[in-house]
C-alpha cells in the first residue's frame, strides 16, 4: 500500500477526519508546554499541526514515508524538522524526545511491533508512547458504510477491518508487546459534517490509501455501481458521520 499521492488528494479523503482527532491525541498523551515531540507517519500535518500549537515549531518533528507527505508539512511548517522515513527505522538516537505519537498509522506500518518499539527507544525513560487507530473491524470508522456496501457487491473484498489495532484492545496488545509499561486504552470519537454526497464519495475517487486503490482497480460500470449503492447506504445529505477510533497510550 503506498500513500504517494497528492497531499491535497489526502487531505480531501481524511483530512477531514484527522483534523478533529488531532486534539484528542495529544490530549491522552498530555502534550504540554515544554515537551518535545515526535509525529511518527505524519501524514499531511494533522497532528503535526496541533503539536505545533501547543510546543513551538522548535519542539516538534515529524516524519512519513511519503515524499509528496513530506513535502507538504514542509511547506505548512517550514520551522518543524520534517524527514523522510518509516517508523520501523526512525533516524533518531535513544531518549531525544519526551512524548512519541503516532495518529492512524499502526496499522499501516511494515512491522507494527517493530514500528512500536522504535517510538518506545526514541523516548526518554518515564515518557509517552500515544497511538490510535480506526474501528474499521467494529464498524465504527470513518469508511465504514463504504467498505460495507463493498463487501454486500463483493464478497471477497479485502477491506481494513484485519489491519493491526483496527479491532478493540489490539492496539493496547501491540503496545505490550513493543516493551511498554502501564499501557491504557482509549475511544475517541470525531463528527464530520457532509453537505453533499458527491462531497462525500469524490474522495474515494483519488486512489488514496486502499478504499481508492479498489475504487481505482473497478470498471466503471462496477465503479458507478458501488457509487449508487453508497448513496442508498448513507442518510439523505446534508448528513454528520460519527467515527471512532481506539487509542491507546504507555509508558516507556
Amino acid at each position: 500500500m503506498t500513500f504517494d499521492v497528492d497531499a491535497a488528494a489526502y487531505d480531501a479523503f481524511m483530512g477531514r477526519y484527522s483534523m478533529p482527532l488531532a486534539p484528542q491525541l495529544a490530549d491522552l498523551a498530555e502534550v504540554t508546554q515544554g515537551q518535545r515531540a515526535l509525529d511518527v507517519g505524519c501524514g499531511t500535518g494533522a497532528l503535526t499541526g496541533e503539536l505545533v500549537g501547543r510546543l513551538g515549531a522548535g519542539a516538534v518533528t515529524a516524519v512519513d514515508p511519503s515524499h509528496p507527505f513530506v513535502a507538504a508539512v514542509r511547506d505548512r511548517h517550514p520551522d518543524v524538522r520534517v524527514e523522510q522515513a518509516a517508523a520501523e527505522e526512525l533516524p533518531f538516537p535513544d531518549g531525544a524526545f519526551d512524548v512519541t505519537l503516532a495518529q492512524l498509522v499502526v496499522h499501516f506500518m511494515r512491522d507494527p511491533t517493530i514500528g512500536l518499539a522504535e517510538m518506545r527507544r526514541v523516548c526518554r525513560p518515564g515518557g509517552v508512547v500515544a497511538t490510535c487507530v480506526w474501528d474499521h473491524a467494529g464498524g465504527h470508522g470513518p469508511l465504514s458504510t463504504f467498505w460495507q456496501v463493498a463487501r454486500d457487491l463483493d464478497l471477497g473484498v479485502a477491506d481494513e477491518s484485519t489491519l493491526a489495532g483496527a479491532r478493540q484492545g489490539h492496539l493496547a496488545a501491540l503496545m505490550t508487546g513493543a516493551g511498554l509499561h502501564e499501557v491504557e486504552e482509549a475511544t475517541l470519537s470525531v463528527e464530520v459534517a457532509h453537505s453533499t454526497f458527491e462531497e462525500w464519495w469524490e474522495p474515494y475517487t483519488m486512489g488514496v490509501g486502499p478504499a481508492g486503490s479498489y475504487v481505482a482497480g473497478l470498471s466503471d460500470e462496477r465503479r458507478r455501481e458501488l457509487r449508487e449503492a453508497c448513496r442508498r447506504a448513507l442518510p439523505a445529505p446534508p448528513f454528520v458521520l460519527i467515527a471512532r477510533a481506539w487509542a491507546a497510550r504507555g509508558s516507556v
